[in-house]
């Protein structure tokens, strides 16, 4: 961090989550925002819009590389929910791409209903 942010670092956030992202708790419908997303900064074009603070610092993050939208908000130290908002108005404004995660089919005994059905009931015996 800066030096111009010290404040924050030995009194935590003087700004409330909901102030950053001015009182929303869900990303705009356009974008589908797992944990597992994959999120890259991309390259800035001319004309393109002005961000604040909190947004500028995600950017500054996604520029060293790529990363799940779980790990930003942990590298970020922001609440999930603010960071998915957060990057919903990033990618709206072109400033970041959004990757949905793989998603993949278990298979062998993983796929098996039965066997997790079992493995449910035994660790609620725990």
């Amino acid at each position: 961090m800066s030096d111009e942010h010290w404040y924050e670092d030995e009194t935590g956030s003087l700004v409330r989550p909901y102030t950053v992202t001015r009182g929303r708790t869900e990303p705009s419908g356009k974008h589908t925002i797992d944990l597992m997303s994959r999120v890259t900064a991309l390259e800035a074009e001319a004309g393109r819009p002005e961000v604040d603070h909190a947004r500028a610092a995600l950017l500054a993050l996604l520029r060293r590389g790529a990363r799940p939208v779980v790990e930003l908000a942990a590298d970020a130290d922001l609440p999930l929910t603010v960071v998915r908002v957060l990057l919903a108005d990033l990618a709206e404004a072109g400033l970041v791409g959004i990757e949905e995660p793989r998603r993949v089919e278990p298979t062998g005994p993983a796929a098996d209903p039965e066997l997790l059905k079992v493995i449910v009931e035994r660790l609620r015996e725990l």
